[in-house]
């Protein structure tokens, strides 16, 4: 099975159909959050700083970084939010930004190899950030839509993520730093979003064995009750073959739904890392109880 490798300086983070879910906090990031915008506007990082360690506290195996502020010097500020987001943290970040200068100013500073977020199946942008993948042998996010926009067609999203998997290959980029993101789209305004993406994530393990990401948030936008809508796409997406996802993971539904995906899936090995965060603690006098029986065991013997 293609196992993606993303790390630190220090910590190493697999993605793979037979690993367990990787969760990509997306906090870092001011698109729709005013406050952080114009905090990292002015070199505040506080705030990011606070959902560096409130996200990997949580349980985020990799952190999404975007500094896409309107009118403001997004490479500089991205280059500074990463080099204090990795001395807070040894989680492997993913590079976030629609701008490549930015992208190649986030990469000269990262220590490890980051997951560059992203290449789309458009023709310049291809140009532009497959050279930067494999200069700095990043792994990258490919994103399913090109000149003619986002399709419906699960079909035509797929040609597209072929069409960039077969791109990166001329660039000597192999399919196991390719990480294809399907497009989720909002279920409240397209009924089938939800199976687009189950169909799509299928094809892309089995026909291109790429590793897949997604928005989750995306596909509950509009919708009350948020995180029931996200938890329930989350464990059906996984069972389909999705390998990680860019999601909240403040947000305790969706983690506990992600959590008891991956026993399902037999990525927990002896369901351990659901016990370990779930079982109840013994009370005390459980405790007391147990030693008397081993005492009391103990005489008779």
């Amino acid at each position: 099975m293609t196992k993606t490798i993303i790390s630190s300086a220090t910590k190493k983070v697999v993605i793979g159909l037979d690993q367990p879910f990787v969760m990509i906090g997306e906090r870092i990031n001011p698109t729709g959050r005013n406050m952080l915008a114009k905090e990292m506007a002015v070199g505040d990082f506080s705030r990011v700083e606070q959902d560096t360690l409130a996200q990997v506290a949580a349980g985020a195996h990799m952190l999404d970084v975007n500094a896409g502020i309107p009118l403001a010097d997004e490479p500089k500020i991205l280059a500074e939010t990463i080099k204090l987001v990795q001395s807070l943290t040894d989680v492997p970040l993913s590079i976030d930004s629609s701008i490549v200068a930015a992208l190649e100013a986030g990469l000269e500073v990262y220590q490890g190899k980051a997951l560059l977020n992203s290449v789309t199946g458009e023709e310049e942008r291809l140009e532009a950030v497959l050279p930067l993948v494999k200069k700095h042998g990043c792994a990258v996010v490919a994103i399913s839509n090109d000149e003619t926009g986002i399709s419906e067609d699960p079909d035509v999203r797929f040609e597209v993520a072929k069409k960039i998997v077969e791109h990166a290959a001329d660039y000597g980029i192999p399919s196991s730093d390719i990480v294809v993101d399907p497009l989720v789209m909002p279920i409240g305004a397209v009924n089938t979003a939800g199976r687009q993406v189950m169909q799509l994530v299928r094809r892309l393990q089995q026909e291109l064995k790429v590793n897949t990401t997604c928005g989750a948030s995306n596909v509950s936008f509009g919708l009350p009750n948020r995180d029931g809508i996200n938890a329930a796409f989350l464990t059906m997406a996984i069972a389909s073959g999705l390998t990680s996802a860019i999601t909240n993971p403040l947000h305790v539904p969706v983690m506990q739904a992600v959590m008891g995906a991956d026993v399902m899936m037999g990525n927990d090995p002896n369901c351990f890392r659901w016990i370990k965060k779930y079982r109840e603690p013994a009370t005390a006098g459980e405790n007391n109880g147990r030693r008397g029986n081993r005492r009391l065991r103990a005489k008779r013997a």
